[in-house]
């Protein structure tokens, strides 16, 4: 007669080496996946999406990234190039100073496709024309990057960004063998222009763009360099060839189309507006000045104080950092650094003779600046133009007030 409790112990064991085994097995088959390269299937597509601005500043310009999608893995995955390292120590620091790094982001498609068409933003997408080596190989290196000691790059905003690392990581894969030609309908412009096609000209980002980033920016750019921006990244992949031969690539299409909404005019809050108000005040003060022969000693020193303290942030901006986009800034020729040091003759009922020399230098070098924008060495802010007329017409006058003095 068989011992139920006995049989029933037994089972028990039984049942509990079967799970113990079954763990065992579990781990041994991650390990093996996670010990050699995960294999695509040749059905795996791989494309770049490039999706199209948004409302804000930061988004303005777009963004790109690589999407592989391997069915029979179930792989839908999105690798890119533009997510703030917020962890990195002395965050606005570094990005003030051009040390800031930035991280290689992958997220679920489905996930990524969610949260741009939630914020009305196109999406296009074109698959690669790309061999299953270049695809495993391409694959590899985009989880290579996303290793935790490989995620980081630093940023540059013209020369290595979300959009330049997709360019740069698909010739790595191909062995540079993409030919990006000339798109249709393609006109050189520089680097500014280029910005502008994205911020309008009499917007607060393009007037603090103009004011912060030196005439380096108004070099014609390269084609390779058109494609700093998404757009580019888009046109150019569009018209490309591998080997002079096949079309890099093979479908292009738009996953979603954004919908148009009726944008405000926002011109009474535009910079031409403030600015003007603010020089109309100028000249008025100044005109009321003129007619009762005194001097707005408290203009004078918020106008020198101002445009000082700007152009002392500007050379910081172009020898104190490691921003390329900041060199060579010719907006010192009105914000001009030394105002802020020539404030205490404005305190004193009578002023130095070299004084009235620095003020017909302070207008020579309105004049400079209007020659620079002329010919073309640098373009500045619109909403600048006001402003300038006004500081002119501030410097005449205390010329001609001290002269009488």
């Amino acid at each position: 007669m068989i011992n139920r409790e006995h049989v029933t112990f037994e089972n028990n064991i039984y049942k509990h080496m079967k799970l113990k085994l079954s763990f065992i097995l579990i781990f041994l088959v991650l390990f093996s996946l996670s010990s050699q390269n995960f294999q695509l299937t040749p059905d795996t597509k791989i494309s770049i999406l490039t999706i199209g601005p948004g409302q804000s500043l930061n988004d303005a310009f777009g963004h790109n990234a690589f999407r592989i999608k391997d069915k029979s893995r179930g792989i839908d995955a999105v690798y890119g190039y533009g997510e703030y390292d917020f962890d990195a120590p002395n965050f606005y620091l570094k990005f003030a100073r051009g040390k800031l790094n930035y991280l290689i982001s992958r997220h679920n498609y489905s996930d990524f496709h969610n949260h741009y068409v939630s914020y009305n933003r196109t999406i296009n997408e074109q698959v690669l024309n790309l061999t299953i080596e270049e695809k495993q190989r391409l694959f590899d290196y985009l989880e290579t990057n996303y290793k935790p000691e490989n995620r980081r790059y630093l940023y540059d905003f013209f020369y290595d960004n979300c959009a330049t690392r997709i360019r740069d990581v698909a010739n790595t894969v191909t062995n540079n063998d993409i030919n990006f030609a000339v798109p249709k309908r393609f006109e050189p412009k520089t680097f500014r222009s280029l910005i502008h096609e994205h911020v309008s000209l009499n917007s607060w980002g393009s007037f603090g763009i103009d004011i912060a980033l030196g005439s380096v920016i108004d070099k014609e750019a390269t084609t390779s360099e058109y494609m700093f921006l998404p757009k580019y990244i888009h046109a150019f992949f569009d018209s490309a060839k591998i080997n002079d031969s096949e079309n890099l690539v093979k479908k292009s299409s738009v996953i979603f189309q954004k919908k148009e909404k009726e944008i405000p005019s926002n011109f009474l809050f535009s910079p031409l507006m403030i600015m003007g108000l603010l020089a109309v005040l100028i000249l008025f003060i100044t005109y009321k000045d003129f007619k009762n022969n005194t001097r707005s000693k408290w203009l004078d020193i918020l106008l020198f104080g101002t445009t000082g303290v700007i152009g002392i942030l500007l050379l910081l901006l172009w020898f104190a950092t490691d921003h390329s986009a900041t060199a060579q800034n010719y907006n010192v020729l009105w914000a001009v650094p030394l105002n802020i040091i020539v404030i205490a003759q404005l305190l004193k009922p009578q002023v130095k003779s070299w004084f009235k020399g620095y003020l017909k230098f302070l207008i020579i070098m309105l004049c400079l600046l209007t020659l620079h924008w002329i010919i073309g060495i640098q373009v500045f802010a619109i909403g600048l133009i006001p402003l300038l007329i006004a500081l002119m017409v501030r410097y005449i006058f205390l010329i001609k007030f001290y002269n009488k003095a």
